[in-house]
């Protein structure tokens, strides 16, 4: 497995910006598909992001897409979700995650490793 730490998290004003980073260690992390999830009180786990080993392909969820953008930088181990145009409705702990040598996926069951969350509130 990966350990993987997030940072970058806060409180923002609506219509903020946010930059998370997620920083690996433990294995090869060019060879690690990486994704964003999130996880707001009372509800599941939803994917936000994914990004594939090379950074040439993503995808992400409708509700997020053309605000949120993830890319990573495999010289120095980390992925970033830069978060533009903040709702209320983005508060959530968020989490990095990281899959083995396979594509990308949108499903949080596939991942096999994980970080601790970092918060981020958006106020109204």
């Amino acid at each position: 497995q990966v350990q993987m730490v997030e940072s970058g998290g806060g409180l923002e004003q609506a219509g903020g910006s946010l930059r998370l980073s997620c920083a690996a260690s433990g294995r090869t992390f060019s060879s690690d598909a990486m994704g964003w999830f999130r996880q707001a009180p009372g509800k599941e786990r939803e994917f936000v992001a994914a990004i594939t080993q090379s950074g040439r392909s993503t995808v992400y969820a409708d509700s997020v897409k053309g605000r949120f953008t993830i890319s990573r930088d495999n010289a120095k181990n980390t992925v970033y979700l830069q978060m533009n145009s903040l709702k209320p409705e983005d508060t959530a702990v968020y989490y990095c995650a990281a899959r083995w040598k396979v594509a990308l996926s949108r499903t949080p069951e596939e991942y096999d490793s994980w970080g601790q969350g970092t918060q981020v509130t958006v106020s109204s």
